[in-house]
């Protein structure tokens, strides 16, 4: 069996949602409820890669491990990857690392067993998942990141040639094509530890400048992502998957009790 941990990065400098993390939803913080989603679903150890000492202290209250990071690293992916340094400083502890979002309140987080199961079977260097379009018009908002992948009629599991704010793949005869989906990413991410490590070491690609997604940096460098495609990925269909937004927020406290 890999040897897994879960690391789910957070921070309190939200523009649109101040102090994001320690938000009370129905009795429990926002970083509670997700550590305890994830901690009861997933394999391995747990930890929150936090980027403030506020956010450290509150899992102390309900038990949870924090590593407090650098509150200037750029991303999510930089702060796991921090985290991880100095959990595992000789890398030999743990061999598959998921990254949940901190903020991915009512995100299943059983979506990372099957990605961890990618891993495992396939080797590739990042495992995550998307969902078919529902329509074009939807695909077509630059918003909405598109995985291009090869999928035969009946399959759920590809390799991913390029992701894209595009609308892609084009389809020049409709008649002759078998499957017309265009899938929908959904930015959840497992990693072979070796692979992450090796991944935020990277320079900005020239892609990923021009389409500001970062997972290019990893195509532009020969590394293998692979997706599942998903039905859903929420433990409640009525609530938003995460919380972005005063908006979302007001959402969620109906459903999440």
């Amino acid at each position: 069996m890999p040897k897994v941990i879960t690391l789910i990065p957070t921070r309190m400098a939200s523009t649109r949602l101040p102090n994001k993390p320690l938000i009370d939803i129905n009795g429990k913080t926002l970083i509670q409820r997700v550590y305890e989603n994830v901690k009861k679903t997933v394999p391995g150890d747990v930890v929150v890669a936090a980027g403030d000492q506020a956010i450290v202290d509150e899992c102390k209250k309900f038990g949870a491990k924090a590593i407090l990071t650098d509150p200037k690293l750029p991303s999510g992916t930089d702060r796991i990857a921090a985290a991880l340094k100095e959990l595992d400083p000789k890398g030999d502890k743990y061999d598959i690392v998921v990254n949940f979002q901190g903020d991915g309140l009512n995100v299943d987080p059983a979506v990372n067993n099957e990605l961890i199961d990618l891993v495992e079977k396939t080797d590739c260097d990042i495992a995550t998942c998307g969902s078919v379009f529902k329509s074009e018009k939807d695909a077509e908002n630059p918003t909405n990141v598109k995985i291009v992948m090869g999928l035969r009629e009946g399959e759920k599991e590809g390799r991913c040639l390029t992701f894209t704010r595009a609308l892609a793949p084009y389809t020049r005869d409709p008649a002759k094509c078998k499957n017309h989906d265009l899938y929908h990413h959904i930015g959840i991410y497992v990693y072979k530890a070796s692979s992450l490590k090796k991944f935020v070491d990277l320079p900005v690609g020239v892609l990923e400048e021009r389409e500001s997604l970062e997972q290019l940096r990893a195509l532009e460098n020969g590394m293998t992502i692979r997706a599942k495609v998903v039905d859903h990925i929420t433990l409640n269909d009525k609530a938003p998957a995460d919380i972005n937004t005063p908006e979302e927020l007001t959402e969620a406290l109906k459903y999440i009790k």
